[in-house]
């Protein structure tokens, strides 16, 4: 199997690899590949926004992994990624800070830390509501099923009960990431760049393989859930505070970043994270618990219209409003570590719409420090200025929400609104030109509509 190692938005790397592979790798998705136009059986491979570890099975058999390293280090990614999730309960000093150097095997190493730490009181059990067959009357009989399926006869029963037992959806959900994560227990060799025999992506450590190991036989009386199933709902409680982070990077196994695709005749599994949605859930979640004392409210990815007919639909990252529902600040997050061409005049646009008809005097852009520089730009015409904002990501977590409660106070301290929400209907002055038909609004102004002879609509100056 060839190993290829890439960095996130990196420089494009020539590898060398048979048209069946170059063709596979490209239509995965994971990469951007393409065939070298000055060396035969030579391609250009360069990653994207995404970082972690996936393997590709060629068609005929083959495979290749490709693994793409973040630039921020892994205890800044795994810092932005547990406090999206958990902002009140994470704690800088749970990132294992120098324990791995690569994406996969750190978060897995994370990943059995919190677990382990919920589980060490036991397993929380619930209540389950179960539907069976049996031979005895356990809770109450399903009478419509036991008429459809039994036709009159007594027994076999249908019946539904309660059970008290450790098969709940916290349980299951840990069961399964543990499952999921042992999948890709093989390891590679770290900075090996080659072919290897029976390699898969991420070269998860020999210990933490024990710790999932460990996991998963605690958690034996718990269902896995199948493949392409829903996840079991739970809700965050009393009872089980002590699984809420374990819980968060389950989810983030199961939901985000275990992938498995199949493009064509292409197989495609493995563990990647999308450092843009990172990047936006940090800087959101930051930003409303930074402003959680302010009064109002902060809303996540609201929906608005930018045109009256409410055919253009537009999701604002964040959007602040005061306690009448009147929007305060609108912000985006904009993770981007290289400038594509034209680069950043379509989010500038982009806010520009927000501003225009969210009725706001400012919009704040939020990049990764490198995107973009901290400026301004004041729209012509319009009264609206649009701020750019870059936070510094390798930083000790206090000096990055630090940043992020700047940027909440900036928020806080405009003048929020443009003009007043019902200017279009205020009454025009006598003096003022009408570009419209008179309405019942300028009767006030000295203007009375009546029929005249011909049965047109006339109108006189009283």
């Amino acid at each position: 199997m060839t190993v290829i190692e890439l960095t996130e938005h990196g420089a494009a790397l020539p590898v060398v690899l048979d048209d069946a592979t170059g063709r596979a790798l490209a239509a995965s998705g994971l990469v951007d590949a393409a065939p070298d136009p000055y060396v035969p059986g030579q391609w250009r491979i360069r990653a994207g926004g995404k970082v972690g570890a996936a393997t590709v099975t060629v068609p005929g058999g083959g495979t290749i992994t490709v693994r793409i390293t973040p630039k921020v280090p892994i205890a800044r990614l795994l810092f932005l990624l547990g406090y999206s999730r958990s902002p009140k309960g994470w704690r800088s000093d749970e990132v294992p800070l120098e324990e791995e150097p690569e994406t996969l095997p750190a978060f897995a190493h994370l990943f059995v830390r919190q677990a382990e730490e919920a589980l060490r009181q036991g397993l929380i059990q619930g209540y389950r509501t179960t539907e069976e067959t049996a031979l005895l009357v356990r809770g109450r009989i399903r009478e419509a099923d036991q008429i459809r399926r039994h036709h009159g006869r007594l027994i076999p029963l249908e019946i539904v009960h309660d059970e008290f037992t450790v098969d709940i959806a916290e349980n299951r959900i840990l069961r399964t990431a543990c499952e999921r994560l042992l999948r890709l227990r093989r390891d590679i060799p770290s900075g090996f760049s080659g072919d290897i025999p029976g390699g898969a992506p991420g070269g998860i450590p020999a210990d933490v393989r024990g710790g999932l190991l460990r996991l998963r036989a605690r958690l034996a009386d718990a269902t896995p859930i199948g493949r392409g199933r829903e996840l079991p709902t739970w809700r965050p409680s009393r009872l089980n505070a002590r699984y809420h982070k374990a819980l968060h990077l389950a989810e983030l196994v199961l939901r985000s970043a275990s992938v498995e695709h199949r493009p064509g005749d292409v197989t495609v599994h493995g563990f990647l994270f999308d450092m843009a949605r990172i990047f936006e859930d940090f800087v959101t979640t930051a930003l409303r618990e930074a402003l959680a004392g302010s009064g109002g409210r902060c809303v996540l990815q609201a929906a608005h219209h930018l045109d009256e007919r409410r055919a253009i639909r537009m999701v604002p990252d964040f959007v602040r409003y005061a306690d009448d529902g009147t929007p305060l600040a609108v912000a985006d997050a904009k993770y981007k570590a290289e400038k594509p061409a034209g680069f950043p005049d379509a989010d500038i646009y982009q806010m520009l719409a927000y501003c225009t008809a969210l009725n706001l005097r400012d919009g704040h852009l939020v990049y990764a420090k490198g995107s973009a520089p901290h400026t301004a730009h004041r729209v012509r015409h319009a009264g609206i200025t649009i701020h750019q904002h870059a936070l510094e990501l390798d930083q000790p977590p206090a000096g990055l929400l630090a940043e992020i409660a700047a940027l909440a106070q900036q928020l806080t301290g405009h003048t929020p609104r443009l003009c007043p929400p019902d200017n279009r209907t205020q009454p025009r002055s006598s003096n003022s030109p009408s570009l419209t038909p008179p309405t019942k609004a300028s009767h006030s102004a000295g203007v009375k509509n009546s029929l005249g002879p011909s049965g047109s609509l006339e109108s006189r100056r009283t």
